[in-house]
């Protein structure tokens, strides 16, 4: 039978990888600060294990987020901070606060209106946290990948309606914005800052049409270049089960394959 290991006898293995005198000197060396880039190695490996459907996987890969947390709480807890258990409070807490039709005895006419209240329990959270906060975008982490920083800043501002209602103004919104890039393309001498800044502008209207369309611009692009890898992946095989290289074939001939592949699927 194999072995238990309930959360007290993980925070206790914890505590012993720390141990100034008999502990690891990998994890005795980690900071706050240092553990930030493994986090997100972390919570990335979660999420290519649902998406490829390894659910053996998954549950090494959540023991592994996990472990971030704990290792987080046990640094924070030699500084006299916080520990595990005020983490677990605190989420607990929280929880319950923002879901007063599940806890308490509020109804809410249907999901628009659940979202409504959780957003309204966040800028309240917002502002408790920090008095001088005159943003609805304050606490959105800049570390965040872009495409989902955008996404959040849009549904943020959404929430005070800055929105638009209708899907017309967001298309022809990226219009504009396409024709802004043409046109410094267009420019006799390119000026490759505004060109850039032009870009930006269109990333930013594309992520608010997905946005508008219901769906989340990161999975979106994440699906987008796995269909795209698997592809290319195919039509590597496809050239050189002909004897060829990649490389050795003219643009044409590429896409020719290309367009084999796709009909293939």
């Amino acid at each position: 039978m194999s072995p238990t290991y309930p959360m007290q006898e993980l925070l206790a293995l914890m505590q012993q990888l720390r141990d100034p005198e008999k502990g690891c000197p990998w994890d005795k060396k980690q900071t706050l600060q240092s553990l930030t880039a493994y986090t997100i190695e972390e919570a990335y490996e979660v999420v290519e294990s649902i998406e490829q459907n390894d659910l053996t996987g998954l549950k090494s890969e959540l023991g592994d987020l996990l472990f971030q947390v704990v290792f987080y709480s046990q640094l924070a807890q030699e500084q006299g901070l916080f520990n595990f258990q005020d983490v677990v409070h605190t989420i607990s807490e929280k929880l319950v606060r923002r879901h007063p039709h599940v806890f308490a005895d509020k109804e809410f006419a249907d999901t628009a209106a659940v979202n409504a209240n959780w957003e309204a329990e966040k800028a309240k959270e917002r502002q408790e946290k920090d008095a001088a906060s005159t943003s609805v975008l304050d606490d959105i982490p800049q570390s965040l990948p872009a495409l989902m920083r955008a996404a959040k800043i849009q549904k943020r501002c959404a929430t005070v309606g800055f929105d638009w209602q209708e899907l017309p103004p967001v298309i022809e919104k990226i219009h504009e914005e396409l024709d802004e890039v043409l046109a410094e393309v267009n420019r006799p001498e390119v000026d490759k800052n505004a060109l850039a800044e032009e870009l930006g502008d269109l990333l930013f209207a594309n992520v608010n049409l997905v946005r508008h369309l219901g769906f989340d611009p990161e999975k979106i692009l994440r699906a987008g270049n796995h269909k795209f890898e698997r592809r290319f992946r195919a039509l590597e095989q496809t050239i050189h089960a002909q004897g060829r290289t990649v490389q050795a074939c003219s643009l044409d001939e590429l896409e020719t394959v290309w367009q084999q592949v796709k009909q293939m699927e």
